[in-house]
């Protein structure tokens, strides 16, 4: 590839950092598909011939080689990223744990953070953690403003928090404790 498509792929990565944060996985797979898009565009533009000619054990070799060629320079351009902190995995899990935390609970997070080869520091784990139980509070009482009604309901309820994340333990003290509160209201 040419040095202008270097130049074209960090133009892009600094576009996708700039319109939020990336774990250095994401960026390095979207920056791979944008070199293998350009090479073929480039190529469906000047080698259609090449293979009719008899080259075309020949162009396999080259494309492993070129492969290899666009991995590295991709690689050293993620080391360039991080080095000026362009590129961060510390604030990677701290905007994704901010983005998530409302909505998800602890086992939701963690997993999408080891999809991106990453995981929550000490300090970020505890805080999630202590507070897991009323963002589980908060997330039921959005979806379900009304405690469950029957054994169906509370299951169905049960499954929404479990798909959203949130331990088992978890679940059973909100489900355990939605009831409560109105039961206590309507005996006065």
């Amino acid at each position: 590839m040419p040095a202008a498509s270097g130049r074209s792929l960090k133009a892009r990565a600094l576009q996708w950092l700039a319109q939020r944060e990336h774990s250095r996985v994401e960026l390095r797979r979207k920056l791979l598909r944008a070199a293998r898009d350009a090479a073929a565009k480039a190529e469906a533009g000047t080698g259609a011939g090449a293979a009719a000619d008899g080259a075309g054990r020949a162009s396999a070799d080259d494309d492993g080689e070129a492969a290899a060629d666009v991995q590295a320079r991709v690689d050293a351009l993620l080391d360039w990223l991080e080095a000026g902190r362009y590129l961060s995995p510390e604030r990677f899990v701290e905007s994704r744990v901010h983005a998530r935390a409302a909505r998800y609970g602890n086992l939701r997070i963690r997993r999408e953070l080891q999809q991106h080869d990453l995981a929550v520091d000490a300090q970020t784990a505890a805080t999630l953690a202590a507070t897991e139980l009323d963002r589980a509070r908060a997330v039921r009482a959005r979806r379900y403003p009304a405690p469950p009604g029957d054994a169906n309901e509370r299951a169905r309820q049960a499954r929404f928090l479990i798909g959203r994340g949130f331990s088992s333990e978890v679940v059973r003290r909100v489900l355990g404790e939605a009831g409560t509160p109105d039961d206590a209201a309507s005996a006065d």
